[in-house]
């Protein structure tokens, strides 16, 4: 069976950027399990996918503009200390969620300078090509469930 629209696929994945450098194997812990078609997946991967069954294996190249997006640098600011509630957490590299108005965005303390705090509201893959090496674990149909969901059931 292929992967195609309203079908469950079951992917073990090793991602790198361009320089090489590991983000994320899925091999350590559980594999990749999506609904295809539903938009739960960036473009360029769910594109590199699809038609692929259990057993094959491939290499998918995402640019940034199928995967997590460009940078924004409009996104990087410097902010005052005192927007900050927990003070404990203002370190470099530290991660938080703030209210945007775009809603909910992940963001990184990029500099502490005293009382100027710089982050950066970017996806920490965006701008960035993702190299992805793929199995195709499995493949099956979705339960009508999971289609009216527009996820996959993980009871």
């Amino acid at each position: 069976m292929e992967i195609a629209d309203r079908r469950v696929a079951t992917v073990h994945y090793t991602l790198t950027v361009d320089d090489g450098t590991l983000v994320h194997s899925s091999y350590a812990v559980e594999p990749l399990i999506y609904l295809h078609g539903a938009g739960k997946l960036m473009p360029g991967l769910e594109k590199a996918l699809a038609g692929k069954k259990q057993g094959d294996r491939l290499k998918a190249v995402v640019p940034p503009e199928e995967g997590y997006g460009p940078r924004h640098e409009n996104l990087v600011q410097t902010v005052p200390l005192s927007a900050f509630e927990d003070l404990d957490m203002v370190k470099t590299g530290a991660k938080f969620v703030t209210e945007t108005a775009q809603g909910r965005v992940l963001a990184t303390v990029l500099k502490v300078d005293g009382e100027r705090i710089t982050v950066d509201g970017n996806h920490e893959l965006s701008g960035k090509t993702l190299h992805f090496d793929l199995r195709v674990v499995d493949v099956r149909e979705a339960t009508l469930g999971e289609l009216t969901k527009g996820e996959v059931d993980t009871d």
